[in-house]
C-alpha cells in the first residue's frame, strides 16, 4: 500500500479510523492505569483502618471523663486505707481501736516493723511487717482477725499461731504476723 491509497482509504473511512486511534488509545491509557491499581487498593485499605480506628476512638471518648472519674475515685479509696511507716503513733492506734472493739488482750505491744524490702522504683507502695500477740476466746480471736483482714487499711496475714490450755475456760493466746500495705 502506498502513501497515496493509505490516504484514500483514512478520507473514505474517516468514523472507523478515528473509532480505532481512538480505542488504542483508551487501550493503552487502561493498560498505563492498571499498574496503579495494587498501589491504590494498598493505600485505600490503609485509609479505611485509620477512619475505623478514628471512630472507634471517638466512640469510646463518649465514656472518658467517667472512667476518668471511676478511677480518681477508685485511687481516693485506696489511698484512703493505706498505712503510712512514717505515722507510727497512727498505726499502733489502729490496732487498739482493733482490741477494743473486739473484746481481745493484747499481751504485748504491736511492733511494727520498718519497711524490710528497699523501695522498688517501679513499686507504689512498701509492706509494713507487723507482729501482735493477742489474748481471748475463740470469737474474739476469729473476730480480732476478721476485723484486721477487712479493717481500714489493707491486711495480709502471713502467720499465725494459737495456743491454749487443757482448762477450757482459760482464754487462748494468737500471735499473729501480718503486712499492712503501706507508702513509705
Amino acid at each position: 500500500m502506498s502513501k497515496d491509497e493509505l490516504l484514500a482509504f483514512v478520507r473514505k473511512n474517516p468514523v472507523g479510523i478515528g473509532c480505532g486511534v481512538l480505542s488504542l488509545l483508551i487501550g493503552g491509557f487502561a493498560y498505563y492505569r492498571s499498574g496503579q491499581v495494587p498501589e491504590s487498593e494498598a493505600e485505600l485499605l490503609q485509609k479505611s483502618a485509620e477512619g475505623q480506628k478514628l471512630a472507634a476512638n471517638l466512640n469510646n471518648a463518649n465514656q472518658l471523663q467517667d472512667h476518668y472519674d471511676a478511677l480518681v475515685g477508685a485511687n481516693k479509696a485506696i489511698d484512703a486505707r493505706l498505712a503510712r511507716a512514717s505515722q507510727l503513733t497512727i498505726n499502733l492506734r489502729y490496732f487498739y481501736k482493733i482490741e477494743s472493739e473486739t473484746g481481745v488482750k493484747l499481751t504485748t505491744d504491736p511492733r511494727i516493723s520498718p519497711p524490710s524490702v528497699k523501695k522498688d522504683a517501679k513499686a507504689a507502695f512498701v509492706p509494713l511487717p507487723c507482729f501482735l500477740s493477742v489474748q481471748g476466746t475463740l470469737p474474739q480471736l476469729l473476730g480480732f482477725l476478721r476485723r484486721l483482714e477487712s479493717g481500714a487499711h489493707y491486711c495480709r496475714v502471713l502467720t499465725f499461731s494459737l495456743a491454749g490450755s487443757m482448762d477450757r475456760t482459760a482464754p487462748l493466746n494468737l500471735s499473729v504476723s501480718v503486712e499492712l500495705l503501706g507508702l513509705p
